[in-house]
C-alpha cells in the first residue's frame, strides 16, 4: 500500500507498517465496491464478517482521531465501512481511497 501517514497519527511509526498491511489485506481480501460522496466521505462495501472491520476501525480511531468510522451490515455478508474526515484531512482520505482502486 503506497500511502503517507499524516503527522496527526499517534501511532508508533514501527507500527505504523503493519497497521496499513491491516487495511490492505481487507481491501484486497473483502472490498467489493466504493462508494465516494464528496471530498469528506466515502463509503466502501465489505465482504463480511464485521467484527474484524469493527476492530480495525476501533484501532484506527484511537491513533488518528480525526477518522470517523461508522461500520453497519447489511444484506448477506455485506458491511459497510462509512469513513468521514473534517475538510483539513481530506487528502487523507482520498489517499487511503485511491490505494483500493
Amino acid at each position: 500500500m503506497s500511502f503517507v501517514v499524516p503527522d496527526a497519527c499517534t501511532l508508533p511509526t514501527a507500527e505504523q507498517p503493519p497497521r496499513l498491511a491491516e487495511f490492505d489485506r481487507l481491501f484486497t481480501t473483502a472490498l467489493r465496491e466504493v462508494t465516494r460522496s464528496g471530498a469528506t466521505h466515502a463509503r466502501l462495501r465489505l465482504a463480511g464478517p464485521a467484527a474484524p472491520v469493527r476492530d480495525l476501525a476501533a484501532r484506527e480511531t484511537a491513533c488518528c482521531s480525526f477518522f470517523t468510522f461508522t461500520v453497519t451490515t447489511g444484506p448477506g455478508d455485506d458491511v459497510f465501512l462509512d469513513v468521514e474526515v473534517p475538510e483539513l484531512h481530506a487528502g487523507v482520505l482520498t489517499a487511503l481511497i485511491g490505494t483500493v482502486r
